[in-house]
């Protein structure tokens, strides 16, 4: 049976899940949420996920919402980016768990704020704050890709991998650059040369030009 994503493209959120499910040979579709029209405060949406978030899949009869578990659904689904051992699943899901605190929650927000709000409703404090909270935290990614070639450790890519990177492919303006950190370069490379790979505009559906 076909899996159902809801998304929209530019959540990076949503991108984690679309592109594990690419990249795993998943048999699935996406629904496009209409988020900038408040699609998620909808009841027909929250009686879907009551937390009002993409991204929801729907495998069957289960109804998965939060990426992080998403993502171990379909690594145990599949056999596939879940890791060779127990050792390597724990470190897996530690990054997992840390991009969901420490990297996407705050860049999405920060790309949300410098592109998505009207220029005069930008709260420079609040985006100069959040700047220095990502900015650490591209340093710690950094600091791991150093003599490695995948957040795990081990030889090939993993959701951990896939869950960190969603946020630095898109083009938005966000205080990220990829000149600046040269091991977080050369690992966005590694990604974007994998077998499925796409762009998060190209697969999913929404983008900023279509409000444009």
């Amino acid at each position: 049976m076909t899996m159902q994503l809801y998304c929209f493209g530019e959540s990076g959120h949503s991108y984690k899940v679309a592109l594990t499910l690419a990249l795993t040979g998943c048999d699935w579709e996406p629904r496009f949420v209409d988020f900038f029209n408040g699609e998620t405060r909808g009841p027909a949406f929250r009686a879907l996920n009551p937390m009002g978030e993409c991204p929801v899949l729907v495998d069957g009869d289960e109804v998965l919402t939060q990426s992080g578990n998403i993502l171990y659904h379909i690594a145990e689904k599949t056999g596939q980016l879940g890791g060779a051992s127990t050792a390597e699943q724990k470190e897996i899901w530690r990054w997992v768990l840390w991009d969901n605190h420490k990297l996407s929650s705050q860049a999405g927000m920060l790309r949300f704020l410098m592109n998505f709000l009207p220029a005069d409703k930008r709260p420079a404090e609040v985006i100069a704050f959040t700047q220095g909270r990502v900015k650490a935290a591209y340093a710690v990614l950094e600091a791991q890709l150093t003599g490695r070639d995948w957040l795990a450790g081990g030889e090939g890519v993993t959701v951990a991998d896939l869950s960190c990177c969603s946020y630095l492919y898109y083009p938005e303006p966000f205080g990220f650059s990829r000149a600046d950190w040269p091991h977080v370069d050369r690992w966005l490379d590694r990604i974007a040369a994998l077998p499925g790979w796409k762009h998060p505009y190209d697969l999913m559906p929404g983008n900023p030009s279509d409000r444009a």
